[in-house]
């Protein structure tokens, strides 16, 4: 690949609450109607009414959204999950509201197959050709029909060097009892299990019954080691030296690192997951046109480069490359070597396999 490149009863009423929590406060707010779409001109040449934007946690600056409202004078409300599975069981259980969200890949076609996305009218978003074409038309949405890149990145291990005497290249290196009670890794079933995968030889998109078993019985070896699943903000517990090593995004190798700087970002031997993170306009988005307005404002060089400086994950807009500071475009933890991205693999919708990832995950978490 080239690339410059989250049972029972119990389970059942907190799916309900999650579902609840969605739609009374996610998209309770009021939303101004107007056009076909809730959107409206304000009379001074600007864009009026809402955006409810549904998007993971730690990946848009405060100040991007005011920026926004000011140049265009529509109101941003949003809401955050830690996964794309998080923000498929809302999407998918009716969380009616939303115009716009951010889908990984594997996502963005899982999505398109269950009718959830609007089709995005490209003639709103002027900036495509900012893009770099090596992420557009991709396999899981040709011609970018319901889907533009926002952000790429990886799965990196972090480990602090004052604390970790074993060297460690691999993630098979984690299992060693030197990390007992002392790891932090993502709270996600697809990255974990893949990882497990990995360390069978096999794709991180197996789908065979007896490879996934295995990586469950490998994981399950992992527990006493795991001290925390965080898929929101796991530098935090490698920057205050909870963690003696962790599983993280890229981006929270490199943020670590600037906040203490024995923590250093190892590339594993196997390769790892590479991730493309997209925007989505959910089926039934009220404010369509300005989801499609944001988006376009986020292409703008200048902003997207401010993105990186708060959330440093590697950047599909070209035009941005040249305003991001040489560190973030040079560090491993956010642009890899071409070696390493050419073990790494890109997540595809596994279709009824999802099944049996959701029960292994169950297990290993219960």
């Amino acid at each position: 690949m080239k690339f410059l490149r989250r049972t029972g009863k119990c389970a059942f009423l907190f799916v309900m609450a999650l579902i609840v929590g969605t739609l009374v406060s996610g998209c309770g707010k009021s939303s101004t109607s107007g056009g076909e779409d809730g959107s409206k001109d304000g009379g001074d040449g600007k864009a009026s009414g809402e955006l409810n934007l549904f998007i993971w946690s730690e990946y848009m600056p405060d100040k991007i959204l005011k920026q926004f409202e000011e140049e265009t004078g529509i109101k941003v409300n949003y809401n955050v999950y830690s996964s794309n599975e998080e923000m498929l069981a809302k999407i998918s259980a009716g969380a009616a509201g939303y115009d716009l969200s951010v889908a990984s890949d594997y996502m963005v076609e899982i999505m398109k197959k269950q009718n959830l996305l609007e089709e995005v009218d490209k003639e709103n978003i002027t900036r495509l050709d900012n893009l770099d074409p090596e992420f557009l038309n991709p396999d899981y949405d040709p011609g970018n029909e319901y889907s533009i890149p926002y952000m790429w990145g990886n799965v990196v291990i972090a480990i602090n060097e004052d604390k970790v005497d074993k060297e460690v290249t691999s993630f098979e290196d984690l299992w060693d009892l030197e990390f007992k009670n002392s790891l932090v890794v993502l709270d996600d079933q697809r990255i974990l299990i893949g990882i497990g995968n990995k360390l069978q030889g096999e794709s991180m998109n197996s789908t065979d019954t007896k490879v996934i078993q295995k990586s469950k019985d490998l994981l399950m070896d992992l527990l006493p080691n795991i001290k925390a699943y965080d898929s929101d903000s796991p530098k935090t517990m490698l920057v205050n030296g909870e963690a003696k090593a962790g599983i993280v995004w890229g981006a929270e190798a490199y943020l670590a690192e600037k906040e203490n700087p024995s923590i250093k970002t190892v590339l594993p031997d196997e390769g790892t997951n590479i991730w493309i993170d997209n925007f989505v306009i959910p089926t039934g988005a009220p404010n369509k046109k300005n989801a499609e307005a944001f988006i376009d404002f986020i292409l703008k060089p200048e902003v997207s480069a401010e993105i990186i400086e708060d959330f440093p994950y590697a950047n599909p807009n070209l035009a941005a490359h040249e305003l991001i500071d040489d560190d973030i475009m040079t560090h491993p933890a956010v642009y890899s070597n071409e070696e390493f991205l050419e073990k790494s693999e890109v997540f595809k919708d596994i279709e009824d396999a999802i099944l049996e990832y959701d029960r292994v995950w169950s297990e290993i978490k219960q």
